[in-house]
């Protein structure tokens, strides 16, 4: 992996019109840019240490499953950097192997998250209520089950904190009934199909958020796909229901931060070089056995 960390990123000359806590977001007119920095959030607040090769497997595994996912719309246009306009072949170094291409839409004011396995906040919800966003569940689960089908459980966007879980009927309240049901079908259609790829390969996907945006009324999946940021990636091999398995997200990073006297507001702790460097290990390995393919 030669791509040199990036914890932020400033294209001299190209408007940047959104920096996230991952992404810095470009208007090139017609299209937007994305690139995918190495920085990482835990408890919602950015840390000081970037991971190595973390950017370049967010956009590339994202870019993996636009590709793959041929029968659903989506915001992709290429990841390829000789097919980028020239008003950004100047930045090859920094943005190359990091960087999409993709459609403008409106983004839906809704996360769309799905559920295949008891875990975190659906957990927690569980053991209170043994629903989770208004699912009603089987008595007995444990953490780490699985569920009987893959359910939908929706969240509102907060920029400055967590996402708060909702019901459907909240989610039909925001969108309109046609426009929450499609986007419900359409995440479940796209879970279903990655994450049998991703167990065929030795990887569980426990959860994942999906996010749409619209563009002349069409509904496009947008945003990152199935990555170890918007996913809980676990190894299939050691999943042991009523433990929290391992994981090939920042669960590790969140578990280190868990044994410090950190009250979890900004700015955040410096992580130890082995921490850096096992979370980078992760996430490259992550794509790696999703994709088959060495990262470049």
């Amino acid at each position: 992996m030669q791509i040199a960390p990036q914890s932020s990123i400033d294209l001299p000359g190209i408007p940047k019109v959104r920096s996230g806590k991952v992404r810095e977001v470009f208007d090139l007119g017609e299209t937007l840019l994305f690139v995918a920095t190495d920085r990482l959030s835990a408890f919602d607040v950015i840390l000081p240490d970037p991971i190595p090769g973390k950017g370049a497997v967010l956009n590339q595994i994202s870019a993996f499953w636009f590709r793959k996912f041929v029968d659903v719309d989506n915001h992709f246009i290429t990841a390829d950097f000789q097919k980028f306009p020239e008003s950004v072949a100047g930045y090859r170094d920094m943005i190359a192997g990091r960087s999409m291409i993709v459609r403008k839409t409106t983004p839906l004011p809704v996360e769309c998250v799905v559920r295949a396995y008891l875990a975190g906040s659906g957990w927690k919800e569980y053991q209170e209520s043994r629903s989770v966003c208004g699912e009603e569940l089987p008595a007995g689960l444990q953490l780490g089950s699985r569920l009987p089908k893959p359910i939908f459980t929706p969240a509102t966007k907060n920029e400055q904190g967590h996402d708060l879980n909702i019901s459907m009927d909240e989610c039909r309240q925001i969108l309109g009934k046609e426009m929450a049901d499609r986007a419900r079908d359409l995440s479940l259609k796209v879970f279903r199909a990655g994450s049998d790829h991703a167990e065929q390969r030795g990887i569980i996907v426990a959860d994942t958020k999906f996010e749409f945006g619209l563009t002349d009324g069409k509904l496009l999946l947008i945003d990152e796909c199935l990555t170890p940021d918007s996913s809980r990636f676990w190894p299939k091999e050691q999943h042991v229901v009523g433990q929290s398995p391992p994981s090939f997200d920042k669960q590790f990073v969140r578990d280190y931060l868990e044994t410090l006297a950190w009250n979890k507001t900004p700015p955040g702790p410096h992580l130890p070089a082995e921490v850096i460097e096992k979370t980078s290990a992760k996430y490259v390995e992550a794509f790696e056995k999703i994709t088959g393919d060495k990262l470049g």
